[in-house]
């Protein structure tokens, strides 16, 4: 039995990655100066930057519709006899509920899965599923392997300023300005399908060290891991210091991924973070 794997531009695998894996991707939707745009295909994160900066309003963001995931399915189904639906967690989009609308009308032949994550921790998840599917492993086998990864993988990150927390809603206005004036770095995880507080440093210095003393921590406790590199229009600046962090540290580089345009609206500029999930499950 073959299995395709189909996930959403959540997941931030770029076109490139999604053509090596054969990874098929459903586009999420972007209104942004009143206009509706594909993420990754009709609007990038510098993009959105750019017209923020020029005054425009923050976008909003929608899940894509039953039918186009139908679409993707039927289409998948020419090539496979089963499909593997991953994507980003419920409690952060709706796009695993449209996905399972969709799938009702194709019985046993498509399996969505709630991953519970966002970004790399997606994306990470549907590039082991896709190389297992590759290697001719079993749809249980697969989801049981998911799951796994699902209790011990990590996705830390710091924000470059508190403000897209803020017009999201996610912090008040109070805890922003004070944040400003002392250069308060909040550290964020994905735990249990949400976004949650890590802890706060002071200042960029030891946002980097918190994030790089994490990472060789968790490699060590894994005897080894699989980690991505995550960011937004200037967070790559730093990407050099955080390898610099993990040399001699045993792990698998998935390599830099740019945060698309929906992820980014939450996170801001100058985002930079992790996905570490065990090599071996």
């Amino acid at each position: 039995m073959t299995i395709a794997i189909v996930t959403d531009s959540t997941s931030d695998l770029s076109p490139e990655m999604q053509e090596k894996y054969g990874i098929r991707s459903v586009p999420l939707y972007v209104l942004f100066d009143g206009k509706m745009h594909k993420d990754g295909i009709e609007i990038h994160t510098d993009e959105l930057f750019q017209g923020m900066k020029a005054g425009k309003k923050l976008p909003s963001t929608s899940q894509p519709s039953p039918a186009e995931f139908a679409a993707v399915y039927r289409e998948a189904l020419k090539d496979a006899d089963e499909v593997l639906s991953l994507h980003i967690s419920g409690q952060l989009s709706g796009t695993v509920g449209s996905a399972r609308l969709a799938a009702q009308d194709f019985g046993s032949q498509v399996t969505v899965l709630d991953t519970k994550s966002v970004s790399m921790g997606l994306g990470m998840r549907a590039i082991r599923a896709a190389q297992m599917a590759q290697e001719g492993k079993s749809m249980a086998e697969i989801i049981s392997a998911l799951e796994l990864v699902s209790h011990k993988a990590e996705i830390r990150f710091t924000v470059d300023t508190l403000d897209f927390l803020k017009l999201n809603g996610r912090i008040g206005g109070g805890a922003a300005l004070l944040g400003g004036l002392l250069n308060i770095k909040p550290i964020l995880v994905v735990k249990n399908g949400r976004v949650e507080s890590g802890g706060r440093v002071r200042g960029h210095k030891k946002a980097m060290s918190d994030l790089i003393e994490h990472a060789c921590k968790y490699i060590a406790a894994e005897g080894g891991a699989r980690v991505a590199f995550m960011y937004t229009p200037g967070g790559e600046q730093y990407l050099a210091e955080v390898r610099s962090g993990l040399a001699g540290a045993d792990f698998d580089d998935l390599g830099e991924h740019e945060i698309g345009a929906v992820v980014a609206t939450h996170a801001g500029p100058g985002t930079i973070g992790m996905t570490l999930e065990p090599r071996q499950v």
